[in-house]
């Protein structure tokens, strides 16, 4: 847990943003690395979201603000959501690329939100 607080201090915080930055790449470039680019709907929201995604989290790295944050979390939920709302979830390497990158984003995301208002890990 230590290791999660040092990575959401102020000295460390760019190697979330990093993280996020990967994962928004990994989810645009999917369509192609994992061969469900016959899909047109799956191909645009991919490649649309992880260039959202990559945006976000390079305007993080410049300086952080919390709404870059709460941004990043709306959009990993819907990166998670996507493929039943848009209906390409019976694509299975389109829906697990689509879940994994987007837990990914709103995990950071909520984890650096909570880190900096000073909040403990553990009530322990």
């Amino acid at each position: 847990m230590t290791m999660l607080k040092n990575l959401a201090s102020d000295s460390s915080r760019p190697a979330l943003d990093v993280v996020n930055i990967l994962a928004g790449i990994a989810l645009a470039l999917s369509p192609w690395l994992l061969g469900y680019a016959a899909d047109a709907v799956a191909v645009w929201h991919a490649f649309i979201a992880g260039v959202i995604t990559v945006l976000i989290a390079a305007r993080a790295l410049v300086a952080f603000h919390k709404y870059e944050e709460w941004a990043n979390l709306v959009v990993g939920l819907w990166i998670v959501a996507a493929p039943w709302v848009l209906g390409f979830a019976g694509l299975a390497a389109a829906m697990w690329s689509h879940a994994i990158a987007g837990a990914v984003v709103a995990a950071l995301a909520a984890a650096s939100l909570w880190l900096a208002n000073d909040r403990p890990l553990s009530a322990a």
